[in-house]
């Protein structure tokens, strides 16, 4: 068995609690130079959330969890997928269009409304995996490239054969009987397919520690010519870490999609902005399935009392985006700081035992 460490404890938790401080005191600092108050800010923030706020806190983790899955596969190959915005945007709407066609009844519709999301997300991926191994073309350009096409697209497409009544624009109406069955939640349940983020969390988990592709993946991502050396093959190891991010990618919006009140499909309620939030929830867990969770929580959770700001202060629902900014940097460079302290800690104590060991000999 391992012995208790204090020192290591001590130093697994210094990260975090410099980038909670720091945050804080970011955070404070901006409210206070625009004119806000902060005592009102942190007293809103802090206040427990209602009934209704906290089912859409659980909701919206659900959705921020799956995409910082999406982003987190991307980052332990090395590879900085920031298409997820686009990904999932086009994957929602060839999801939505399919469950609005009512080809299929019950659980078949959205079943296979799913595989569409998950394989139109993957193909779209796999578009920047094809470039990188093929032209040398950085995944980070041409998913910036991708994410504008995919937008756009969809825009396109709405607004040529969506239904458009008044001033909305959306997919055919899904059918409550054919599509929802029996995902149906009233509105304010917890929407059902956020099972999808606890399977995308477990899943992960088991694809990077228990499997060989976990293995490759990570071997890829430290360093590629050691992988190619013990047999992994790097360009089909970027296309299909590129595929299965986007894939993932595809799942995001699924829960919001067969879990509203409304039947609209894609359209006005569509939620654009989940993937960059992954993308950051991926960065503040360090890639880890647990540490993803936590941040996918705090991200939620300042996403839905944001809307508590407009109506009990005078401090603008903007600054939650500044917090989540600096939440994001704090821990970055703070567990750079700790890490760099580590090593030099960690040289001291060889250096001093190597010089016990060297006088005991002479």
């Amino acid at each position: 068995m391992k012995s208790f460490n204090p020192r290591a404890i001590g130093l697994a938790l210094l990260g975090p609690a410099i980038a909670i401080v720091a945050s804080v005191l970011v955070t404070t600092l901006v409210i206070a130079a625009v004119g806000s108050s902060p005592g009102d800010f942190w007293s809103t923030m802090f206040d427990f959330p209602k009934p209704r706020s906290r089912v859409d806190i659980v909701n919206q983790t659900a959705m921020i969890y799956t995409a910082a899955v999406a982003a987190a596969i991307g980052f332990r190959m090395g590879l900085f997928n920031i298409g997820l915005e686009g990904q999932y945007t086009l994957a929602s709407y060839a999801a939505a269009a399919f469950a609005g066609g009512a080809y299929l009844s019950g659980f078949a519709n959205v079943f296979v409304s799913l595989l569409i999301a998950v394989a139109v997300g993957a193909a779209w991926s796999a578009i920047a995996g094809i470039l990188k191994t093929t032209r040398g073309v950085s995944e980070v350009i041409s998913t910036i490239m991708l994410n504008s096409i995919a937008i756009t697209l969809v825009g396109y497409l709405l607004n040529k054969y969506g239904v458009h009544e008044g001033n909305t624009v959306h997919t055919t109406r899904i059918d409550l009987v054919s599509g929802w069955t029996p995902f149906e939640n009233r509105d304010g349940e917890i929407w059902t397919l956020v099972i999808i983020a606890v399977l995308a969390g477990v899943g992960f988990w088991v694809l990077l520690n228990k499997t060989r592709f976990g293995f490759d993946l990570r071997a890829s991502g430290q360093s590629e010519t050691v992988a190619k050396a013990s047999g992994v093959n790097p360009h089909r190891m970027i296309i299909t870490a590129m595929a299965l991010s986007g894939g993932v990618a595809g799942l995001i919006w699924m829960p919001a999609l067969f879990g509203k009140a409304t039947n609209f499909g894609l359209g006005t309620t569509f939620q654009a902005g989940l993937g960059f939030l992954g993308i950051a929830v991926a960065l503040l867990g360090r890639n880890r399935p647990i540490g993803m969770l936590f941040g996918a929580l705090l991200f939620a959770y300042l996403s839905v009392k944001s809307n508590d700001l407009t109506f009990a202060t005078d401090v603008s629902p903007s600054i939650v985006q500044i917090t989540q900014g600096v939440a994001v940097l704090a821990v970055v460079v703070a567990y750079e700081v700790v890490r760099r302290w580590r090593a030099r800690l960690e040289q001291r104590v060889v250096a001093q035992e190597l010089g016990t060991a060297t006088e005991a000999t002479a």
